[in-house]
């Protein structure tokens, strides 16, 4: 089996660099036996849930998969788009692809693992609320179509907003502002008031924004007044906007009877076996590394680290829909393959397939609208578009959907390829001006190597 092995993979050593090449090996060794039953646990498993195989076994050119990706992410790290990042994908059930690259920052210290802990940014809206809501609407408990003012009763009140639906409001066409900056009611001249925030806890400050950071517990009913008093556009039309994710936690909370974020251990994370994703990993004690964000010069005057980057998120407490999540490639991998199997994994149904095909659909093309409920999707010509003008690679389907995250993150699934895409990075180190991330186009180019590839092995 060995020799066999070997042999499979002896036309590319003398390419590819010595630990790549290892790592082929490996992985083929890893999967043969397997298949073998030399590893029984995790060959025996449900059907579609996610196991190891090189990219050979699912007809792709590994050669040119690994050489192109190692320049993409070399080209990225040398041009400070990034310190380090990690790439997975897989195709039709299979991880195929999981690599790490560079440091945590720039000193060169700690270097990138594959079991690290990731920020999320805003990929918490499809993997934190959004699930949630799905499994609710799935429930009966709400309706896409019917006036969000009937579950936020304070909306009842509003004439620009008792109207809105959630369909509306998750497919951003509601006409919401995009972002209120909370952090300003927090800081006057630089300096934090002590009106709403204390270095100790106590029995009015209880939630925990950073080390020795404690915010107000009821600041949370400041942030969603200012939210209810916020103007909204009488056009109609896309227009992004994450204020609602700042209050879906609560409204998850009224609606489930149960905590938003014990909800989605229960739900979702412990059944999927994603159990190193969920807030505030600081106080949870994971033995993976935790991988810092930006030197906030502003508010925490630290290297932020196993805290939330996002602001608005940290006045929440670390728990948020619009931010604050945390997790690791793997347990995205399985939450994007639960999705891109419309609502299974692993012998469970999360929701009906209806459910989620009615959420990943673009909802308001007519409005040149993109987006479906939550789910980011492809731009309307995108297939049309070179691989500079994309997003996200031009040959991913229009069924295809995912998000990205502020802090550097993207995640992206396509029903019809079964391609899961995980990238994660942490972007905003040392400043979240540092955009070369996006200048260099990383993500949306490493996107294409793989469809690439697909479709390479499909005319040969």
């Amino acid at each position: 089996m060995i020799h066999l092995v070997i042999e499979q993979y002896c036309n590319i050593k003398l390419i590819l660099a010595p630990k790549i090449y290892l790592t082929l090996i490996l992985l083929s060794l890893f999967n043969s036996y397997a298949q073998q039953g030399e590893y029984l646990d995790l060959a025996i498993q449900n059907e579609n849930e996610l196991s190891y195989a090189s990219p050979i076994e699912v007809g792709l050119d590994s050669v040119i998969i690994y050489k192109k990706v190692d320049s993409i992410m070399k080209n990225g790290i040398e041009n400070q788009a990034f310190p380090g990042a990690q790439l997975l994908v897989a195709k039709n059930s299979k991880i195929i692809f999981h690599q790490a690259y560079g440091y945590h920052t720039y000193d060169s210290i700690q270097e990138v693992a594959l079991d690290d802990i990731y920020d999320l940014a805003s990929v918490t809206k499809i993997t934190g609320p959004l699930p949630a809501l799905m499994k609710l609407y799935d429930e009966g408990k709400l309706d896409l179509d019917a006036p969000f003012s009937n579950y936020w009763k304070p909306w009842k009140h509003k004439k620009d907003k008792q109207e809105l639906t959630l369909r509306e409001i998750l497919a951003h066409q509601a006409g919401l502002i995009p972002y209120i900056i909370f952090l300003d009611d927090v800081l006057k001249e630089g300096k934090i008031k002590k009106r709403f925030i204390r270095e100790k806890p106590s029995s009015k400050f209880t939630n925990q924004v950073y080390d020795n950071l404690f915010i107000k517990n009821k600041f949370n009913k400041k942030m969603y007044r200012e939210i209810n008093r916020s103007e909204v556009s009488p056009e109609k039309k896309y227009r992004y906007s994450g204020l609602t994710f700042l209050i879906f936690p609560e409204l998850i909370s009224q609606i489930s009877g149960t905590d938003y974020a014990n909800y989605l251990e229960k739900n979702f994370y412990d059944p999927l076996g994603a159990n190193k994703t969920g807030f505030l990993p600081k106080t949870k004690n994971f033995s993976n590394k935790i991988v810092p964000t930006e030197l906030d010069t502003i508010f925490r005057m630290d290297l932020t680290k196993g805290w939330v980057h996002d602001e608005n998120a940290s006045l929440l407490g670390g728990i948020s829909g619009n931010a604050g999540l945390f997790s690791t490639a793997n347990d995205l991998a399985k939450i994007m393959q639960m999705y891109m199997l419309y609502g299974t994994y692993g012998g469970k149904r999360y929701f009906s397939e209806s459910t989620v095909k009615e959420f990943i659909k673009v909802q308001f093309p007519e409005n040149e609208n993109r987006r479906g409920l939550g789910f980011d999707k492809p731009l309307l010509n995108n297939s049309e578009l070179s691989v500079s003008e994309a997003y996200p690679a031009p040959s991913a389907s229009s069924e295809s959907f995912g998000h990205s995250g502020f802090t550097g993150t993207f995640i992206w699934a396509d029903p019809k390829h079964e391609l899961v895409f995980i990238f994660l990075s942490n972007r905003v180190y040392p400043t979240r001006e540092n955009r070369n991330l996006y200048g260099l186009n990383i993500r949306t180019v490493l996107h294409e190597v793989f469809y690439n590839s697909l479709i390479s092995t499909a005319n040969d």
